[in-house]
């Protein structure tokens, strides 16, 4: 079948590694700014909006949750029309669907908004992997995505800052406003300077069978399903403390005046930890890395269990141990998401999309379930990561049939397929 993609815009100079690795980091820290910058602003919105206890939660949850079932769209569209203009409408939406987060009248109309930008704009997070695996494999691509979740783990990081300071001179609405015009940024950037990466000879037709086909190969592979699922959890237990960390600082631990520095710490620690990734997963191996990793996660979590069951657990206690398990989680992140990645390099985008799709769903799910479960302590959340890293841990050894800590994917010959 004969097919065409969408023409490139002609760049002055050919898009290099660094700038790439900085649009894609962006584009997937687009997606966080709109999650993390409205965490200090909860307080104000529900007041404002009249909305009582841990519902006000919603307005995160609800985001990731529809983010995870849209990631099941861009994918299949972007296999057969090209990378370029599915991200380009992904990232026009979610500047239309802030600037009506902005002017929402009531609570429902600004959780059904949040709805559909999660939906719409899933492009942003489900693309970039994609379009990495275009060009590399292995443990290269795991290295890529290490580097891609330092820049893009920045954000987070600042992100509650930005939104305290926005709350100075406006209100909450102004910080959906400023998501839009950081949107409008990332699309001139991205229209003006990012080539198409899928090759004719990739190009998928869109016919629900060949679609369904591709994304039960991408989930089914038992060297894969592990690694997706597994994720899914921790990365549910990770949402569960986004969800409710500005009433687990405030409410908590009473630090609710120093609730950006505390998110910072966390969220910084994960930039640390996929910083040092990247130096050092091609040397030792994705697998290696990971595996190591999720035993540390286990041992952290037990020992975040024990100080939460405590009468009096502090702030200080909480977050070094929190800060701990964020940094493993950038070990575990990336390369589980390579590995899972990098037997699909001819469907990559439906293989990202799939993988999206389970890894934010399970983990919006859980992570709201976590969230809502809060009571006034950290043993919800505790309990909820030690359990997520045993059963990840089952997971992966099934799928690596009960080997772990196997070589590097170069060295045992898993290069492109």
């Amino acid at each position: 079948m004969a097919t065409t993609l969408a023409p490139s815009m002609p760049a002055r100079k050919a898009l290099g590694e660094t700038e790439l690795l900085w649009m894609m980091a962006m584009l997937m820290a687009l997606n966080a700014f709109g999650i993390d910058a409205i965490l200090p602003a909860l307080d104000a919105l529900a007041a404002d909006l009249s909305v009582s206890g841990n519902d006000r939660q919603f307005v995160i949850g609800v985001y990731l949750l529809t983010g995870g079932i849209g990631s099941l769209v861009p994918g299949a569209l972007a296999d057969r029309f090209g990378r370029r203009p599915i991200l380009l409408g992904a990232v026009a939406v979610y500047i239309v669907l802030s600037i009506l987060s902005a002017l929402a009248p009531s609570y429902d109309a600004l959780i059904a908004v949040r709805a559909a930008q999660g939906f719409f704009a899933a492009g942003i997070v489900a693309l970039p992997p994609a379009i990495i695996r275009d060009r590399v494999g292995g443990d290269k691509m795991a290295r890529m995505m290490s580097i891609i979740f330092v820049i893009f783990l920045m954000v987070p990081a600042v992100a509650p800052t930005i939104g305290e300071a926005i709350l100075q001179v406006g209100n909450w609405r102004a910080i959906f406003g400023f998501m839009a015009v950081l949107g409008v940024a990332m699309a001139a950037w991205v229209f003006i300077r990012l080539p198409e990466s899928l090759t004719p000879d990739n190009v998928q037709p869109i016919l629900p069978r060949t679609i369904a086909a591709n994304m039960t190969r991408a989930l089914s592979t038992p060297s894969v399903a592990g690694y997706v699922i597994g994720s899914a959890l921790v990365f549910g237990a990770l949402f569960g403390f986004i969800n409710s960390s500005q009433q687990l600082i405030t409410q908590t631990f009473g630090a609710g005046d120093i609730f950006p520095m505390v998110f910072a710490i966390c969220a910084g620690s994960m930039a640390l930890a996929s910083w040092s990734n990247s130096r050092i997963v091609e040397r030792f191996g994705a697998r290696r890395v990971s595996h190591t990793a999720l035993f540390a996660f286990i041992i952290v979590s037990a020992a975040q269990v024990m100080f939460a069951f405590q009468p009096e657990e502090s702030l200080w206690q909480f977050v070094p141990l929190m800060a701990i398990n964020m940094a493993l989680l950038g070990f575990i992140g990336s390369n589980f998401g390579a590995i899972a990645m990098n037997p699909f390099f001819a469907i990559a985008g439906a293989a990202s999309s799939a993988h999206g799709f389970v890894r934010m769903t399970t983990a919006a799910l859980l992570g709201g379930a976590i969230g809502y479960a809060y009571d006034g302590t950290a043993r919800p959340l505790a309990l909820a990561l030690l359990a997520s890293g045993l059963v990840c841990l089952v997971l992966v050894l099934l799928s690596e049939k009960g080997k772990l800590f196997g070589p590097s994917d170069a060295e045992a010959g898993m290069g492109r397929d």
